[in-house]
């Protein structure tokens, strides 16, 4: 990316109501249909990726999780979310953070990210990003990694996507993940537009 991603990020939260944002989403159920094939319980731990203003955060706590761990890049985003969540939100841990530069500290039972992986065209960013999902889920734990798919849109938010198929995932992957499961989803923006997803949950194997 030639832009500076905080910088962009931090104006598209600023400027944009949560409710229309083209991601936004009032319920994430192919997440949490994905959620539960991977055996995710109330006492499992959960980083989701690029957060934000998400609804995800919502969803996990009303199951009863409380190892929960938002990370984005956007301090308006996290701020955002801190705010709507309230008390429910305390048991929360806020990281603001790139996720190509992140350095996990511990282990997670599921890493989620709906449409960050898509936003890192450039191969050293992808990399940092494969690398650090390595690190940060257990062994035997698992990933929902949700991204445009091939006949997804081609640029999201002024900014240039890579799209992948479930396919394209798992070998990118395939050094330390297995594909478990995967589901096709059409995602309508506030506007009314369809936007093709895939939603890929992998388990770490090694």
């Amino acid at each position: 990316m030639s832009v500076d991603r905080k910088e962009h990020w931090d104006t598209v939260y600023g400027k944009t109501p949560e409710t229309r944002l083209s991601w936004h989403q009032d319920d994430p159920a192919v997440s949490l249909n994905l959620i539960r094939m991977a055996g995710i319980t109330a006492g499992a731990s959960v980083i989701d990726i690029g957060g934000g203003m998400s609804r995800f955060t919502n969803t996990v706590l009303a199951m009863g999780l409380r190892d929960v761990t938002v990370l984005d890049l956007s301090h308006v985003a996290l701020d955002a979310a801190r705010d709507r969540l309230g008390s429910s939100g305390r048991s929360v841990t806020w990281l603001c953070q790139d996720i190509t530069s992140w350095s996990p500290t511990r282990t997670y039972d599921l890493w989620h990210d709906r449409a960050v992986f898509h936003f890192l065209t450039a191969p050293s960013d992808r990399a940092a990003y494969i690398e650090n999902l390595t690190r940060a889920v257990r062994i035997d734990g698992h990933a929902i990694i949700a991204t445009f798919a091939p006949d997804g849109p081609e640029r999201c938010s002024g900014l240039p996507v890579a799209r992948y198929s479930p396919e394209d995932i798992a070998a990118l992957l395939a050094e330390g993940f297995v594909l478990v499961a995967h589901r096709r989803h059409l995602h309508v923006t506030p506007k009314g537009t369809q936007q093709a997803f895939q939603y890929s949950l992998l388990r770490r194997i090694g």
